[in-house]
């Protein structure tokens, strides 16, 4: 149900402080690891959810409670620790490379007076043609996967100047960098992602405003090297250090950096001209979210746990870009391959000088330009834009 006091809430999301320690997480762990052996059978059988997501409840931008209980430094390890092994225990009965998901999402009443206009909106764009959109987004792939590296740049505010390296292609013929995702699992349509080169991938992002997590950010920048974020900051605070506190507890959730998991272009026009005329940018899921413009996920890959299992794209070409040099290490080194979030951080088309492919020559191909799609055969993305 709904949270009646979210500022309550927020105050409180610490007080496992107040008993947090090693043999805390020892004993959490030990008691989980015996109710899935209980349950064993059953959790192999976990196919992966079905999700009816709902949207529209004012998002909260949170005040800083000084009196809040807040984990020490010592804690924060602890807390990343334990989230680590739970997150490779229950692979170890509900296998990541055994399940899947599928979800989808509607709005409630309480998104406001036009609500059925936006529900019967949210109907149209939860039902477009894939297959259109398949075939649209091969157009770009076949664009990125001729691509050194991916340069995004903002505009009207947005100061983002990123550099995303790709993944070299063994066989070109037969392999692709990119997903080609459309509704089969991840409705609606449509986007392509990858998994970035860490080694190259440079630069800062910026959003002016953003939601994530439920959770508003106000001038939000980082700044990565190698892959990884080096530098944050947000003004939601006056207080400076409040701002890198908020952004270590939210975002970063209490890792000393993460990297780049995922680089993706959204193509839903649609859902982003939805809601820009009904001014519902802040309200949507990021499940819609991410699919009105290029975005960046920090944190783990799209393909967590599920490295080694081929898939490929419609045309027949093997996705390969499925790991980074942190998943790398998942035989060798468990503990340090994964990181157990991935949070989304989406750019909108108003606020996007270009995405451009740049090839190993330096030449680049616009994909992207002034907030449309420029390549031939993306026409029909526009339309939704131009209006």
């Amino acid at each position: 149900g709904a949270v009646p006091n979210k500022q309550y809430d927020y105050d409180h999301r610490e007080d496992v402080g107040i008993y947090l320690d090693k043999d805390y997480v020892n004993r959490r762990l030990d008691v989980l690891r015996a109710a899935y052996e209980d349950n064993k059978e059953l959790a192999a059988y976990l196919a992966g959810p079905a999700v009816v997501e709902e949207f529209g409840e004012e998002p909260f931008a949170p005040r800083e409670c000084r009196a809040a209980i807040t984990l020490s430094k010592k804690q924060q390890k602890l807390s990343v620790e334990c989230a680590d092994r739970t997150g490779r225990l229950t692979n170890e009965y509900i296998r990541g490379d055994e399940r899947s998901f599928t979800i989808i999402a509607y709005p409630k009443p309480y998104i406001g007076k036009n609500f059925a206009r936006i529900f019967r909106e949210t109907v149209k764009l939860n039902n477009l043609d894939y297959r259109k959109y398949e075939t649209m987004q091969q157009i770009i792939i076949d664009v990125l996967d001729k691509a050194s590296y991916v340069r995004v740049a903002g505009m009207n505010g947005n100061e983002t100047e990123m550099i995303v390296a790709l993944n070299e292609l063994k066989d070109p013929e037969h392999e692709t960098n990119f997903e080609n995702c459309v509704a089969d699992v991840n409705i609606p349509v449509g986007e392509v992602f990858t998994s970035p080169k860490l080694k190259g991938t440079s630069g800062l992002l910026h959003a002016p405003r953003i939601y994530l997590g439920g959770l508003k950010y106000v001038d939000l920048k980082l700044e990565f090297s190698a892959g990884e974020i080096v530098k944050y900051s947000c003004k939601n605070f006056a207080d400076d250090d409040l701002n890198k506190k908020y952004i270590e507890d939210n975002l970063l959730f209490h890792h000393k950096t993460l990297p780049l998991g995922e680089f993706a272009i959204g193509t839903n026009t649609t859902a982003y001209r939805m809601a820009r005329d009904f001014k519902i940018e802040q309200l949507l899921p990021i499940l819609i979210g991410e699919k009105t413009g290029p975005h960046f996920a920090v944190g783990d890959t799209c393909y967590s746990y599920e490295e080694d299992i081929k898939s490929y794209n419609p045309d027949g070409k093997a996705i390969v870009a499925r790991s980074n040099d942190y998943s790398d290490l998942r035989d060798t080194e468990p503990d340090k391959a994964y990181f157990h979030c991935h949070t989304d951080i989406t750019i909108p088309f108003d606020e996007l000088e270009g995405v451009y492919a740049v090839m190993m020559d330096g030449e680049q191909t616009a994909i992207i330009e002034k907030g449309l799609f420029v390549l031939e055969g993306l026409e029909e993305l526009n339309e939704p834009l131009r209006k």
